[in-house]
Parts: structure tokens; C-alpha cells; sequence
């Protein structure tokens, strides 16, 4: 799980950094953002599903 998050972050913040270099690729740069958020949902989901059981 954590993994992936990792993964798919990296993705994100390289995509964002190639199109706010290079000259055109601004749609890559949305693309990373839309990559960025949907990870960040799919982890707080992931995270509030996770049932905690009570110490004793």
C-alpha cells in the first residue's frame, strides 16, 4: 500500500516537473496534478477504512 502511494507520488512529481519545464507539455504538467490529487484520495480512503481495534 505504501508502496504504491510512493510510486504513484513519484509519478506525479515527475510528470509535473517535465511539464513545467519543457515548452507545450503544459497539459503534462495538469496531468501530474490530476495523478497527485487521486493519489492523495485513494490514500485518505485506503486510511479511513482501515479498522482500528481498541487497546486493552
Amino acid at each position: 500500500m505504501l508502496a504504491t502511494f510512493l510510486l504513484f507520488l513519484l509519478v506525479a512529481v515527475v510528470l509535473g516537473i517535465i511539464g513545467a519545464a519543457a515548452e507545450g507539455l503544459g497539459w503534462l504538467l495538469a496531468v501530474g496534478v490530476v495523478v497527485f490529487v487521486a493519489d492523495v484520495a485513494f490514500a485518505a480512503m485506503a486510511g479511513s477504512r482501515r479498522v482500528r481495534r481498541p487497546v486493552r
